[in-house]
């Protein structure tokens, strides 16, 4: 992968984002991968593979919608890091499993099959509902109490 080649890959998603009003995942994935490494070091080669050879080619040179790549993206580290399902939450707070990349309003989960490894948010709609924060509040953070 080439410096020019992950400049437009950043170009394109900054414009998507821009557009469509969606979140900047990349930090908290960043942050997704340290752990990634620490807990799974091979699958966290296998997400840097994926990130240099296929994310920001396909970004670039297939044409593809960058802020659905990058879900991919954040779908791959987290089922890496536990397998499992992922999810989608709609605004009124239901969940059904995800279909392709969800609805922009939609909030993206990764339910670990092990009851143990904590929910992994992937994406958060530009305006969460109430709903979808009660949702993260519980899930995500772990919060189990009223005022937390």
């Amino acid at each position: 992968m080439t410096t020019d080649l992950q400049e437009k890959a950043d170009a394109r998603f900054a414009a998507a984002l821009a557009a469509s009003g969606a979140r900047d995942p990349r930090e908290y994935y960043r942050t997704q991968l340290r752990e990634l490494k620490r807990s799974n070091p091979e699958g966290y080669d296998q997400a840097v593979g994926y990130y240099q050879d296929e994310l920001v080619p396909s970004i670039v040179e297939q044409d593809a919608d960058p802020v659905q790549a990058w879900q991919a993206y954040g779908l791959l580290i987290a089922q890496l890091a536990a397998p499992g399902r992922a999810v989608a939450i709609d605004p009124s707070g239901r969940s059904r499993p995800l279909e392709s990349s969800g609805a922009p309003d939609d909030m993206i989960l990764h339910l670990p099959n092990a009851r143990n490894a904590p929910v992994l948010l992937v994406g958060l709609p530009p305006k969460p509902s109430s709903a979808q924060l009660a949702t993260h509040r519980w899930l995500v953070a772990g919060r189990r109490a009223l005022g937390e």
